[in-house]
């Protein structure tokens, strides 16, 4: 558990109920904006994965996965997704989609190793959108232009809720502002990573910081991302300033997805090679998918966000410490 954040003086100005009528806006509205934005169709998606397959997310390679025996089949192993960054693009060729077109999914997964806050859960929640791109439009310029389509529908979404309750004012700026991490560390090179990203975040409201996964200047790096699905040099995350909180919030981390040569040096760089065995990787490899861009939206982190919550417990039903939940209670905030 990582240490809790109380706001002085905090109330939520729904109750339960209305939160949860609430949170039904704010997804309905979100996705429909997201759809139309980026021209996605709505499809269905697995929970759990075969591991041999290579298609679980692997996060920063050392969280466990959930996993079970199927009785029905010899007891073999399946694990439940950590994200569905793999398996929205073999599912692009699989179900026939054509260039600029792309799908989107919930997605569920449970993170048994996530460390718990105000804005960390075991259980969670996102939309996982996924869009076929060319070839020659691998590059920084089609990024920034998906992630100025995500923030118009994130913008939209903040119009509408605040038309809806008067208590919501509109605290997104005008535009996101775009900074790499070795800007970031250049900016601010005694700051951690987590440091900058909360000044930059509060001094621009709005930003989406790129290249993440890689080794900066100083050896280290911003943060990590599995080899095998973003292409670290063209990926990045949408953070915005949440000062009911006073911190960098962190609702979507996107990118354009390797192709088979970034795939094999990320491979080689990340010590895992091996994985190029496994039937995505290789697929990858061979060049028998789509190339294309992607990404997971938290619809915990959403709601939190536009609904003005203190806590993600608050917006989603999870598991919590009793003596945390006692701490939050006795400050105002009650989780679902």
């Amino acid at each position: 558990m990582l240490e809790l954040l109380l706001p002085k003086d905090y109330h939520s100005a729904l109750d339960i109920k209305e939160t949860q009528g609430a949170i039904k806006h704010v997804k309905d509205h979100f996705e429909r904006q997201l759809a139309k934005q980026l021209n996605l169709t709505r499809v269905s998606a697995p929970l759990f994965v075969r591991p041999e397959t290579g298609l679980n997310d692997n996060l920063n390679g050392v969280e466990r996965p959930v996993s079970f025996g199927i009785k029905e089949q010899d007891d073999a192993k399946v694990e439940i997704v950590h994200s569905l960054a793999k398996w929205k693009r073999m599912a692009l060729k699989k179900y026939g989609f054509a260039y600029g077109e792309g799908l989107y999914t919930d997605m569920n997964a449970i993170r048994r190793d996530e460390d718990t806050d105000n804005i960390h859960s075991i259980f969670v929640d996102q939309w996982d959108w996924e869009k076929i791109i060319l070839h020659d439009e691998r590059n920084v310029e089609t990024l920034k232009s998906v992630v100025r389509s995500v923030y118009q529908a994130l913008k939209d979404t903040e119009h509408y809720i605040s038309d809806k309750y008067e208590y919501i004012g509109k605290i997104l700026p005008k535009e996101i502002a775009f900074v790499t991490t070795q800007e970031l560390e250049n900016m601010y090179p005694n700051d951690t990573p987590k440091e900058r990203e909360y000044k930059i975040a509060k001094l621009k409201g709005a930003v989406f910081i790129m290249q993440i996964g890689g080794a900066l200047a100083s050896g280290e790096k911003h943060d990590g991302r599995a080899p095998d699905y973003d292409d670290w040099s063209l990926n990045g995350d949408i953070i915005v300033y949440y000062p009911i909180l006073d911190i960098a919030l962190e609702l979507s981390s996107m990118g354009i997805r390797v192709d088979e040569t970034s795939l094999a040096n990320q491979l080689e760089i990340a010590g895992c090679t091996d994985r190029a065995g496994l039937p995505f990787q290789k697929a990858i490899l061979n060049r028998e998918l789509p190339y294309t861009i992607g990404g997971g939206i938290g619809q915990s982190r959403i709601c939190m966000f536009f609904l003005r919550k203190a806590h993600i417990g608050e917006v989603q039903s999870s598991l919590w410490r009793e003596e945390d939940i006692e701490k939050l209670s006795n400050n105002g905030i009650t989780l679902l």
